[in-house]
């Protein structure tokens, strides 16, 4: 069946059966390769993406979900080329190692910082808690978190 997705505010078509997933609707055929796919079953989190501004691990959404929906990558956050804050502070907080998982991440940290603009640590850590991180640099990503949050807020340092 064929359907459209608004991937970062541009329509994507493509043809999918009722067994494809989002991920690989994202990556082979609308051509994101940020979404990592990780476990393939909802448990790491590099499949991370926005389903109308909500954290979904895409593995576990199927394509026909996403019918007529917005979706946001990471890449949707840079449009114009400018890092959005969470992708700069992730840059500055040397948060990026590997970065297999640094697309989930920063998409589950922009969501947090969207409803919750000054969280606690406890709440940016219940976050990212679905974004498993290989490296294990789970501390500058939490720093990388709390000074997006100060810039977005406008808080110098």
């Amino acid at each position: 069946m064929k359907i459209e997705v608004i991937v970062n505010g541009n329509p994507q078509t493509g043809e999918v059966t009722e067994r494809t997933r989002l991920l690989d609707f994202l990556r082979d055929q609308a051509g994101y390769t940020s979404v990592k796919e990780g476990c393939g079953e909802g448990e790491c989190g590099a499949c991370t993406v926005l389903l109308e501004g909500r954290p979904v691990v895409s593995c576990m959404v199927p394509a026909v979900q996403a019918r007529g929906k917005r979706v946001t990558t990471v890449e949707g956050l840079a449009p114009e080329g400018e890092l959005h804050p969470v992708q700069q502070a992730f840059l500055d907080c040397d948060a990026v190692q590997c970065g297999f998982c640094t697309p989930g991440m920063v998409l589950s940290v922009y969501a947090l910082l969207r409803e919750t603009p000054d969280p606690t640590e406890a709440e940016i850590r219940t976050a990212i808690a679905g974004n498993l991180c290989r490296c294990t640099g789970y501390l500058p990503i939490i720093e990388a978190a709390k000074l997006a949050a100060q810039r977005m807020r406008g808080v110098t340092a």
